[in-house]
């Protein structure tokens, strides 16, 4: 039993591509993935919209993923003036001045051994579970690393698409 689309999806599924493609890329940098799921619609209703979303970021490459994180800010620096990266890091807002000062430190150091930011997805997360999450992987292989990644995508792509289904 399929649902039908929510009003977002409607307007997503009806707009021209070069809205489409725009709003697609303000969920997720990675061109290969926006192009997988333009070709994608009309989508029936968001479960058939993150289906889409899954198998393409299951096959996007090294150089797609990295393209992908070169849109998220580090952890407790959200893009000035981005709503949508003040939301989803909420949880670093109330954290003391030693955390941030802490979390800055891990940033670079992880960014440092891998050459890319840390990606978690962060919303409803605390400062502290953050910290600790860039505690637990500094250490992975570079090969772990890009899994973990993968996976923070997905979920994080999936709540971005959500409001976008939801037209929010």
């Amino acid at each position: 039993m399929t649902s039908s689309p929510t009003p977002g999806l409607t307007r997503f599924n009806a707009a021209d591509d070069q809205s489409a493609e725009a709003a697609l890329h303000e969920v997720c940098a990675s061109t290969t993935w926006v192009e997988r799921l333009l070709a994608g619609r009309p989508y029936a209703d968001a479960a058939a919209l993150f289906t889409a979303s899954d198998a393409a970021m299951a096959e996007l490459t090294a150089d797609d993923l990295a393209e992908a994180m070169a849109g998220h800010p580090p952890i407790g620096r959200p893009k000035p003036g981005d709503p949508t990266s003040a939301r989803e890091q909420r949880g670093m807002a109330g954290a003391s001045e030693e955390l941030k000062a802490e979390m800055l430190e891990l940033n670079l150091a992880y960014q440092d051994r891998f050459g890319h930011v840390f990606l978690i997805c962060a919303t409803g997360l605390t400062a502290e579970q953050m910290r600790d999450a860039v505690r637990a992987r500094i250490d992975n292989t570079p090969e772990r690393e890009r899994e973990n990644v993968r996976t923070e995508l997905v979920k994080i792509n999936r709540i971005r698409l959500t409001r976008l289904a939801e037209g929010a």
